[in-house]
């Protein structure tokens, strides 16, 4: 059996206030001498490349630039463009399958001289793709075997050494999403497509879910008559998660709410009246409802709107006939 080898004592690391402001204003420097020496042209004519794409736009890159160009793939899917990540290792057994004669393969690289790229390169053009580096080395390999190179101006690394590309990957990236928002608008995407493609996100769910999505239904309904004793419906009126009765007529009619908040003020007022007063006689016959086709979003604002929010809103059909109860916290369970 082996053995951990014995944890030396060694003396906290220590880093300044003032070292870090220096790092983020050189890398802030680093950003700005990439926006000034970029190539509009050559950015805007990659740009519509990829917009006239009749298949799907593939991306791929190894080791940190294969990790900018995965996440630029996602922004695209995210926005209803075609995408993948292809992975050069996997594209080189099997994987390259994927491609053909109407996508585009965008490579980034910062040398453009990355072996397994330059291994996918033949391969990708024996299908017909289309291929586009992204470097940032001039007179590259993989850019003379292109059809077509963009040129990210790199002045150097943060690295101390130089080394680590951590200014690069940070340009790649802010190109890659740039022209990404770029497509979007482009292509006139609304703000309901955007959500469409994010249903579980707060956006896309205020966008999408309505208040027959989130509402309880009508058999868990905590429901009485009006006739009935206040006293008598106790059980009712805690049981179901509600905080509140639902008055109803025989053909289930909403007439009107009554509250534990109104229970409370029932009891101050009437002391040990309250076990002769019946429902109906105490009820809030004017309260707030929402119909099961009204967005979820919607009802939330209703609960918030003055003179004073509410916990829940009865849903009603147009017919008046309770289906259903939206709750706040409902709604937040919901994810809104």
């Amino acid at each position: 059996m082996g053995s951990l080898p014995p944890t030396l004592d060694l003396l906290p690391h220590k880093v300044s206030e003032n070292t870090l402001l220096d790092l983020f204003k050189s890398q802030q420097d680093h950003l700005n001498y990439f926006f000034q020496h970029l190539s509009l042209p050559h950015t805007l004519t990659f740009t519509q490349t990829l917009l006239k794409c009749r298949g799907t736009i593939f991306f791929t890159g190894v080791g940190k630039s294969g990790f900018v160009a995965n996440k630029i793939s996602q922004t695209l899917i995210s926005l209803g463009i075609k995408s993948g990540f292809l992975n050069p290792l996997d594209a080189l057994h099997g994987d390259i399958g994927i491609l053909s004669s109407d996508d585009i393969l965008v490579m980034f690289s910062k040398s453009g001289n990355t072996g397994e790229l330059l291994k996918v390169v033949p391969c990708a053009k024996a299908k017909g793709a289309y291929l586009v580096s992204v470097t940032s080395v001039e007179g590259n390999a993989l850019a003379a075997v292109c059809d077509m190179n963009v040129h990210l101006p790199v002045e150097r690394e943060l690295c101390p050494f130089d080394l680590a590309p951590v200014t690069s990957t940070a340009i790649q990236m802010v190109f890659g999403d740039t022209v990404a928002i770029a497509m979007m608008g482009a292509r006139n995407l609304t703000r309901d497509e955007y959500a469409a493609n994010h249903p579980a996100g707060r956006i896309g769910k205020s966008l999408i879910f309505k208040v027959q999505d989130v509402m309880k239904p009508q058999k868990e309904l905590p429901v009485c008559k009006e006739g009935e004793l206040i006293m008598d419906q106790l059980v009712e009126l805690t049981s179901k998660g509600c905080g509140c009765l639902l008055v109803i007529d025989e053909e289930y009619h909403l007439i009107g709410t009554f509250t534990d908040g109104d229970l409370r003020r029932t009891l101050k007022a009437s002391g040990e009246g309250i076990f002769k007063l019946t429902v109906g006689e105490m009820c809030n016959r004017s309260p707030r409802t929402i119909g099961p086709d009204a967005m979820a979003v919607e009802a939330m604002q209703k609960m918030e709107s003055p003179p004073s929010p509410v916990q829940f809103l009865p849903v009603i059909n147009r017919q008046n006939i309770l289906i259903g109860i939206v709750t706040l916290h409902g709604l937040v369970s919901a994810g809104l």
